[in-house]
């Protein structure tokens, strides 16, 4: 299963955060909340699918 990396670009919070992109590689923001709205593309092709069935 596709796994997302818990990076600024992707967070719920990336409008108002303070500490964006200041983290080290390999450093685990404790904020971090993926933000559904992004959809990867697999996410996108089961959608897809569910539509044909």
């Amino acid at each position: 299963m596709y796994e997302s990396k818990p990076i600024c670009v992707i967070c719920a919070w990336r409008a108002t955060c303070q500490k964006q992109f200041t983290l080290k590689a390999g450093q685990r923001c404790p904020d971090f909340v993926k933000d559904i709205t992004i959809k990867t593309e697999e996410e996108e092709e089961k959608k897809e699918k569910e539509k044909k069935d």
